[in-house]
């Protein structure tokens, strides 16, 4: 699934694309990627018309604020569109006509004929209509239940330690709630336990404010260098033009199971850890 660096690189790149993009025709090839009330039919008729402006991102959310002429021909505020890329969602920027692919699930054009395709092998990828007068978090459950974001200054070792405080549950449990930081996945995760020195089974609860401290600065150290590298090569993931990430040649555990630690030379085990395959450095993790 994209976590954090790989939706910020999406952003980017919707950011750097769509902004501006008035929203001709919408066409919905698979219903249950759209989640708003009203289904495919009100989706579109509601987005024609529409402006898309900034582009920004809430954990693995993204968030679009839309834009309408009003009698003065100036474009104000109209709602947002909001998406979840899910596990293997993507999308595809098409500047010439060209036949959808079997994964295709929804299609923007404006009027030149430019389209922005949804495509999503898994078909778990959702999209939200939002209207104007409401706020995304209003609508869409999962936003409301979100913590803070790894570059928020909410986001500290106070906070750990008050949020963790007497949980038996493992830390890489932890940093997976997205209640307790948004945006952290699998990969992630176990970079930054390989980082701070921490093993993924540790009880959250037992760990100091030292270790919580560098477990934070850790954290946004690896998804900077992440997102500079355009997300990692280990998901289905692609950008707008059809790129995968970097970051995957670089990570220091995460699928090196049985190869030697990229420190200390010891091999990197795994192990299934709150359901989910978990890699570590017995020697440099404590």
């Amino acid at each position: 699934m994209p976590e954090l660096p790989e939706v910020e690189t999406v952003r980017k790149g919707l950011q750097k694309r769509l902004k501006g993009f008035e929203i001709f025709q919408v066409k919905v090839f698979t219903e249950r990627s759209i989640a708003s009330e009203g289904g495919s039919d009100l989706f579109s008729s509601n987005l024609k018309g529409l402006t898309i402006g900034n582009w920004d991102r809430r954990g693995k959310y993204l968030l679009a604020t839309l834009l309408k002429k009003d009698g003065l021909n100036q474009k104000k505020p109209f709602g947002h569109l909001v998406v979840h890329l899910r596990m293997t969602g993507y999308f595809q920027w098409i500047q010439q006509r060209k036949s959808p692919c079997k994964h295709t699930r929804v299609s923007f054009w404006n009027n030149k004929g430019s389209e922005i395709r949804f495509v999503d092998i898994r078909k778990f990828g959702q999209m939200w209509y939002i209207p104007s007068g409401k706020e995304p978090r209003e609508v869409v459950n999962g936003l409301k239940r979100l913590g803070p974001e790894p570059f928020s200054k909410s986001f500290t070792a106070a906070y750990l330690k008050s949020c963790l405080s007497g949980r038996k549950r493992s830390i890489k449990s932890s940093l997976l709630d997205q209640s307790v930081v948004a945006g952290v996945g699998n990969i992630y995760a176990d970079e930054t336990l390989f980082a701070a020195g921490i093993t993924p089974s540790r009880k959250s609860g037992d760990l100091k404010e030292i270790e919580l401290n560098k477990l934070c600065k850790s954290l946004v150290s690896v998804i900077t260098t992440s997102i500079g590298k355009g997300g990692t090569t280990f998901s289905d993931f692609r950008d707008l033009e059809g790129l995968s990430g970097n970051y995957g040649g670089q990570a220091w555990v995460y699928r090196r199971d049985r190869k030697p630690c990229r420190k200390c030379g010891t091999p990197i085990e795994k192990e299934k850890i709150c359901g989910r395959s978990t890699h570590w450095c017995p020697n440099c993790q404590r």
